[in-house]
């Protein structure tokens, strides 16, 4: 029997508005999430348990949370998500543009580029080490980079609520942009001749966009052209290689430490 036109549509609207948000999950990420008054929620799901130990963070939002059977768990999550018996429903954060976000104020700010990385465990990695170490922004694409997800906020443990994540159509124009701004570009490449601490260190006091390719695939060669430098990780050895995330965290430091 053929749908009427009226369900149909009604379905499509759903699904274009659940694209439109994000179901976040995890004590850590759902605290996090309702203490930040920038974030916009829509639907607070949780279990008894969780919602006692959420009970300080649920008051201070104000919301009205769901309490469900930890069996029938009603919150749309991929199969596999430990939600810890906790999700929120909400709208994706707004940062700004990149000329706001990564404004360079007091001291030599620094910002992370991603150039297509995927993964969304990765790029929430970077982003708690972008929160660590102090980095201005971290910079991904709207087309082949993570999108802001439950996975992802879990894999960031807080920091996707406080650290800015901008995703721009065009990762070289927004580098063009950052230079105008009075940025110099670093490029990570494994096989580049100069070394990334070295050109940090020539570069004291301006600020610094690290950029960093996908694994494998490493930087595109527009990104690479639109570098002003290509440098590296010193390594111990002549082998091996270090994920994005990881690489993202010992340039941070090591830009950190000049």
């Amino acid at each position: 029997m053929k749908k009427p036109t009226w369900v149909i549509d009604k379905e499509r609207a759903r699904r274009a508005a659940s694209a439109q948000t994000i179901w976040l999950f995890g004590l850590h990420a759902v605290r996090d999430a309702l203490e930040n008054p920038a974030r916009e929620r829509l639907r607070l799901v949780v279990t008894l348990n969780a919602a006692d130990r959420l009970a300080p963070a649920i008051a201070a939002s104000g919301m009205e949370p769901e309490i469900v059977d930890p069996r029938k768990f009603p919150a749309v999550l991929d199969p596999g998500s430990v939600h810890q018996g906790a999700a929120l429903e909400v709208k994706p954060l707004d940062w700004g543009p990149v000329e706001q976000a990564c404004a360079p104020g007091q001291g030599a700010p620094r910002v992370v580029l991603l150039d297509r990385v995927t993964d969304p465990h990765n790029v929430g990695a970077i982003l708690r080490s972008a929160e660590v170490f102090g980095a201005r922004a971290v910079i991904g694409t709207l087309r082949h980079s993570a999108p802001e997800t439950g996975a992802l906020a879990k894999t960031a443990s807080g920091a996707l609520e406080r650290q800015p994540y901008l995703r721009v159509r065009n990762l070289a124009e927004a580098m063009e942009r950052l230079r105008g701004m009075g940025y110099v570009l670093l490029g990570l490449d494994g096989e580049a001749e100069i070394r990334l601490d070295q050109a940090a260190g020539e570069a004291a006091g301006r600020p610094l966009g690290l950029v960093l390719g996908a694994e494998g695939p490493g930087l595109r060669e527009r990104t690479r052209e639109t570098c002003d430098r290509l440098v590296r990780i010193d390594a111990a050895g002549a082998f091996g290689s270090l994920n994005v995330s990881n690489a993202a965290a010992i340039a941070l430091y090591e830009s950190r430490a000049r």
